[in-house]
């Protein structure tokens, strides 16, 4: 399907003819699932209690007004992901509405983080199963499992679309069913005696760390949304993308703030706030908590077998970005031809391989360091995140105001341009920033800059060469 242009805009139409080859081969149903899936990882089982442990009860708002900044983003990236379904995504959408160096920078900035995230939910996986097989090397897992991916992900987009659907659908059943069985101990449906509304005010109150608290939270609580955006990328192979993608991204977000906010509500109504331990080992799982308090046997099992899930759901999705990424940047000029490159079921398995590099980091720190790999993997991936939903509001201003000036019609429009887009936009600038006054994050700009001073140098570099290069295939041009 052709994309919808605005008026006398021939940079749009190269890029988007640069990135086609991809086989359209995603439905709805399935691009739902995907960007739940993405959304949905380990964070909400583990991670949240490091937020509860931070804001206390209020961690509910914390999450409302996650819920909030991603529903302004997926209203922003609607509008261009229907303009423009390409797999470059929001760093075709900065290349070309905001600079060159915004689509290099966004671009190669998402790869790296997806690579190292597969990385890091690879590792996680392998911890998870040494609860069931202690004396199997975790590395071993590890290379199991990103061979088992590859081979999903290098089959078709269609194969990956299936089975990612099913891998979400375990971590949506699981959240359901926690929150049916803790509204069943709050209420005392089952054999214990209801619990009540008591752990919402007591121990502290409803604001025990004060609205700092509440806020500083939210540095975790994005980071459980980052991972929806995927549906922008999925454009690029949608069946239908102007409608597929709009019908998605709506669905996609109601369903997160059900899920997020309902399990963080029955979470915090359930286990007294302060009780909650941050310690990443399955046994400490809030969520074995409430299933075991409704008497439900082998609890533990089900719950890691969950977290299972959704670490190699995660690790799924985020070789699929990666590898978009870099069929983006190779298509774009940005990388080695061969990146681009697609095969006969309209895979580009080069930039998948690249993008699994990872994984291979990944083995070799389960066989150094064993379950504290799982730290070292993620410590900067939230910098890379919160960038990219930077960019997509920042490029959004951009693009709509083009747009507006073409006098072309848009299919989808996001309410209240330009304040959500900029509202959105501060916001996240806010959550980076505060970033470096919550215990144990200021890593997430101690490393991300020196990579954003790093990564725009190697686009200056890349720039200089340009005008040589084209001056070199006019010269050969003019003689032949």
């Amino acid at each position: 399907m052709a994309a919808i242009k605005p008026q006398n805009s021939a940079e749009t139409i190269s890029i988007m003819e640069k990135e086609k080859g991809l086989a359209r081969q995603l439905s709805t149903r399935q691009i739902t699932m995907i960007a739940i899936g993405g959304a949905i990882g380990t964070g909400l089982f583990l991670g949240s209690s490091l937020a509860v442990r931070v804001a206390g009860p209020a961690v509910i708002l914390t999450y409302l007004l996650g819920a909030f900044i991603a529903l302004l983003l997926m209203g922003a990236l609607a509008e261009m992901a229907v303009a423009h379904p390409t797999a470059g995504s929001f760093g075709v959408y900065a290349e070309v509405y905001v600079s060159k160096w915004a689509g290099f920078v966004v671009r190669y900035t998402y790869w790296a983080v997806q690579s190292i995230a597969i990385g890091g939910e690879a590792v996680a996986a392998a911890v998870y199963c040494q609860f069931w097989f202690p004396h199997v090397p975790p590395w071993l897992w590890v290379i199991g499992f990103s061979l088992g991916l590859i081979y999903v992900n290098a089959r078709s987009v269609g194969n990956f679309g299936e089975f990612e659907y099913w891998f979400a659908m375990i971590k949506v059943v699981a959240i359901i069913l926690f929150i049916v069985f803790g509204i069943a101990a709050i209420m005392g449906l089952g054999s214990a005696p209801a619990i009540g509304l008591k752990n919402f005010t007591e121990h502290g109150g409803f604001f025990p760390t004060g609205v700092k608290g509440a806020w500083a939270a939210l540095v975790f609580v994005i980071f459980s949304y980052i991972g929806a955006e995927v549906v922008a990328v999925t454009a690029g192979e949608a069946k239908e993308p102007q409608k597929a993608v709009p019908r998605a991204m709506r669905s996609m977000i109601g369903r997160l703030i059900i899920f997020y906010v309902g399990a963080i509500v029955i979470l915090i109504g359930v286990v007294p706030w302060n009780q909650i331990q941050t310690s990443t080992e399955i046994t400490a799982s809030p969520f074995v908590t409430v299933f075991a308090m409704m008497g439900i046997k082998g609890a533990t099992h089900i719950m890691n077998f969950v977290v299972l899930t959704a670490a190699l759901s995660s690790m799924n999705c985020n070789l699929y970005l990666g590898t978009r990424m870099m069929f983006s940047l190779s298509r774009g000029g940005y990388a080695p031809a061969m990146f681009g490159e697609v095969s006969k079921r309209g895979v580009p398995l080069k930039a998948l391989l690249v993008s699994a590099f990872g994984l291979m980091i990944a083995t070799m720190m389960a066989y150094l360091f064993n379950n504290s790999a799982y730290v070292y993997m993620f410590a900067v991936a939230l910098f890379g995140g919160l960038l990219g939903w930077l960019l997509i509001f920042l490029t959004h201003l951009f693009f709509r105001r083009k747009w507006i000036t073409s006098g072309a019609r848009l299919p989808v429009t996001m309410i209240r341009y330009p304040y959500t887009s900029a509202i959105g936009l501060v916001l996240i600038l806010a959550i980076l920033i505060t970033t470096w006054w919550v215990e144990g994050m200021a890593i997430t700009l101690i490393a991300g800059l020196p990579w954003l001073a790093f990564i725009s140098l190697m686009y200056l570099l890349w720039a200089r060469r340009q005008p040589a290069a084209a001056s070199v295939k006019t010269e050969q041009t003019e003689s032949a």
